[in-house]
């Protein structure tokens, strides 16, 4: 029997933004060429994912506007039991910004409970900063996620962090970028997996309209997924769509259904309770099940 998710997915990583700019302005600089598509709203998102019913849903921040994040708090407090938020702090700046422990604390107020850190392209010591050191351990003093977009070549420097900071929450985005070349390496299966070994260490698994060989129904992302899931366990595995992102499916919609298709119907490896780990039990616990902020 077909597992039920109606009114119970919880997509881990999504950008919205609005096409009212006057409400809600662009940062300086961003025009509307910069966009991925025109807007993509709630309503936008509740046309690709409405057979799932009503989807909760992490609201990423997105890069136009900027260090703003007047419509995804807004959203949030329309909606507290429908969204919550990642954020973006930078860690230092050359003009005068306040910390970024007491702005990750202060957004967290908002519902905002992770943070979005870009990698250093490998450069080694990429996050031997103050700021970063004040981010790991405001992430362990409130339970607050730093959320990393980078590829395998950063993990040495975030692998040393973990060390030193084991209580600090840690989210990798889109598998670490695993699987962004059609071509999938034991190795590169390996280095993700090996950052199992820190406990709060969890993975986004997704998006698979953009992973692999990028064709319905995804299955050659199935062997990924079951090394992934092994290493961290379902409770440190948390499904996304990556709707809004840069890499638009070829059908919204499809590719949607697809995708969770691909963990509820085709992981044979996973019993029913993993599955529903996975889709929706992960980000409720980290993102929605939360105690108050110290």
């Amino acid at each position: 029997m077909e597992l039920d998710l109606q009114d119970k997915l919880i997509d881990a990583h999504v950008h919205l933004w609005t096409d009212d700019t006057e409400a809600y302005p662009f940062a300086p600089g961003t025009g509307l060429s910069d966009l991925w598509l025109p807007h993509c709203t709630p309503q936008d998102h509740a046309e690709v994912s409405q057979s799932f019913g009503r989807v909760r849903m992490n609201l990423v921040q997105i890069t136009w506007y900027g260090l703003d994040h007047q419509y995804i708090l807004d959203l949030i407090a329309k909606t507290p039991d429908q969204f919550v938020g990642t954020g973006i702090v930078p860690a230092y700046s050359d003009v005068g910004l306040p910390r970024p422990d007491h702005t990750m604390v202060a957004l967290s107020q908002g519902g905002i409970y992770a943070f979005r850190v870009r990698g250093g392209g490998g450069k080694p010591g990429w996050l031997d900063h103050e700021g970063h050191e004040r981010m790991f351990q405001a992430g362990a003093n409130h339970n607050l996620a730093l959320s990393f977009l980078m590829g395998l070549d950063d993990l040495p420097d975030l692998d040393r962090m973990c060390q030193r900071y084991p209580d600090t929450p840690v989210i990798l985005d889109h598998f670490c970028a695993v699987g962004a070349k059609e071509t999938i390496e034991d190795e590169q299966i390996s280095a993700l997996c090996n950052m199992a070994r820190h406990r709060r260490v969890m993975v986004k698994v997704g998006p698979f309209h953009a992973r692999g060989k990028r064709l319905r129904p995804f299955l050659d992302l199935l062997p990924l997924l079951q090394h992934v899931v092994e290493a961290f366990g379902p409770q440190r595995c948390m499904w996304e769509s990556d709707t809004g992102g840069p890499i638009i499916p070829a059908d919204p919609v499809t590719d949607y259904q697809a995708a969770v298709a691909l963990i509820r119907d085709h992981a044979d490896f996973l019993s029913d309770s993993d599955k529903l780990q996975i889709l929706y039990k992960t980000a409720e616990d980290f993102f929605f099940n939360r105690q108050a902020i110290e």
